[in-house]
């Protein structure tokens, strides 16, 4: 019997019950701390011998040396050969649709002249290589290396580095292939926080990177963190999460099923309900208890749902908004007929899936928009990963004589001003007398 909790917006310490389900602490514990930043220091200073060490301690191998690490090109098309043809063919298929929504995404540079003749624009280019992390051994994620290297590859990034951990010598042949498909550059069977390290401050065998992305555990997570400001990261990922904002007409079954669909990443994952529907709500829970019987992670979900899961009971659907907008959550399903008008009413979300028909799992894998949302409410400042975060934008200026004659008077005024004279002086140089 799961026991979720259930709220009401009515209630007086609503917010506060709210808040307190919200609530996620990612921050590392000390241990994970001093073990990341001994990993880290040792990679720095003794590159591919560290790697090769820790590689060995803690996927449990026996390799001699980076070399028996590295994945080859021709082993990725092997993978992608191998591979049943109903799992290729839904690789490729979600590859294209990804693909096709990334290159909807690419900034272009841009200038324009005023009128005496100074220049101004933007000019915006690729990172020149990104290292992905991807999860490895039985907890593959082939979708992870397609949401995360397609589109790197559309932003015009040269060289991909891959690296995945295969603990006890396990290769998983459906994340090869996804790598075959995105075209990704090279690939390290190694993982964990000296695969971070190794990615962040580069080694004689792996290249450093310029950004770091992809998900990992509390060890990776840790060392993102750490390594952030050598090398630039997408997030530091929380749990998973999903809030459906439903008006009680959808299939109850539906309802619970896209609440598993979450619950079942892990026990700290977390699944939401809002609407003003009572009897729905109701529904929903006994669609809970009778659906979870049949799922194979079923003690997964029951945990999630028991620790994280919340029923909320809004006054109207003005209301639901008001609470859906309030969590910011990674994933919001609004069940609903209106659901294209009332999308317009949501300001903070990291995909919003419109309609009874859009399952957020479409979105996990092939609908096209990416997978990689911020978590634990940071949707209020943050966006999807996308293209414009494998490209950077530089500030283009070009001053004519006439320009940086009138510029200069105001930059002058206001350097001295600031009490920086060679500011001043360096403008006051190109005044025409």
């Amino acid at each position: 019997m799961i026991n979720i909790k259930q709220l009401n917006t009515q209630d007086s310490q609503f917010w506060l019950q709210l808040d307190t389900l919200l609530a996620w602490d990612s921050v590392s514990d000390d241990q994970v701390f001093s073990v990341v930043n001994e990993v880290l220091n040792n990679v720095k200073r003794r590159g591919d011998v560290a790697v090769v060490e820790y590689t060995n301690k803690f996927d449990r191998l026996s390799v001699q040396s980076m070399a028996e690490l590295e994945i080859s090109r021709e082993r990725l098309q092997q993978a992608l050969e191998r591979i049943p043809a109903e799992q290729r063919q839904a690789l490729e298929t979600a590859a294209g649709r990804v693909r096709a929504y990334a290159e909807h995404q690419t900034l272009e540079s841009w200038s324009y002249t005023e009128a005496d003749g100074t220049v101004l624009g933007q000019q915006v280019s690729a990172m020149d290589r990104v290292g992905l992390y991807v999860p490895g051994g039985k907890a593959a994620y082939p979708s992870s290396v397609l949401m995360n290297a397609i589109p790197a590859k559309v932003a015009g990034v040269p060289e991909l580095i891959m690296v995945v951990p295969t603990p006890d010598g396990e290769v998983n042949d459906l994340v090869l292939a996804a790598a075959a498909i995105s075209n990704v550059d090279r690939v390290f069977a190694i993982g964990g926080a000296q695969a971070v390290a190794a990615l962040a401050y580069g080694t004689d065998t792996v290249p450093q990177v310029d950004k770091i992305v992809g998900p990992g555990n509390i060890y990776v997570a840790t060392a993102k963190r750490m390594v952030f400001g050598v090398v630039g990261i997408d997030m530091i990922a929380g749990p998973s999460e999903i809030c459906i904002v439903c008006d009680g007409k959808t299939d109850p079954d539906w309802i619970a099923m896209d609440l598993f669909s979450q619950a079942e990443h892990d026990e700290d994952a977390q699944s939401i309900l809002v609407s003003p529907d009572v009897e729905f709500i109701e529904n929903v829970k006994n669609s809970i208890n009778k659906l979870v019987q049949e799922m194979p992670r079923a003690e997964i979900i029951k945990t999630s749902l028991n620790n994280r899961g919340v029923l909320i009971t809004a006054k109207d659907m003005d209301d639901a908004i008001v609470v859906a907008n309030y969590i910011a959550p990674e994933h919001l399903e609004l069940s609903m007929d209106d659901a294209e008008d009332r999308a317009k009413q949501i300001r903070h979300a990291g995909a919003i899936f419109m309609g009874r028909y859009t399952a957020e799992a479409l979105g996990d894998y092939c609908a096209g928009p990416n997978h990689v949302l911020p978590t634990s409410r940071t949707a209020r400042f943050s966006s999807p990963l996308g293209v414009y975060d494998f490209q950077k934008r530089s500030s283009l200026i070009n001053c004519s004589a006439d320009g940086a004659s009138e510029l200069g008077k105001t930059a002058s005024t206001l350097a001295h001003g600031e009490g920086l004279t060679a500011h001043a002086r360096s403008a006051e140089y190109r005044i025409k007398d």
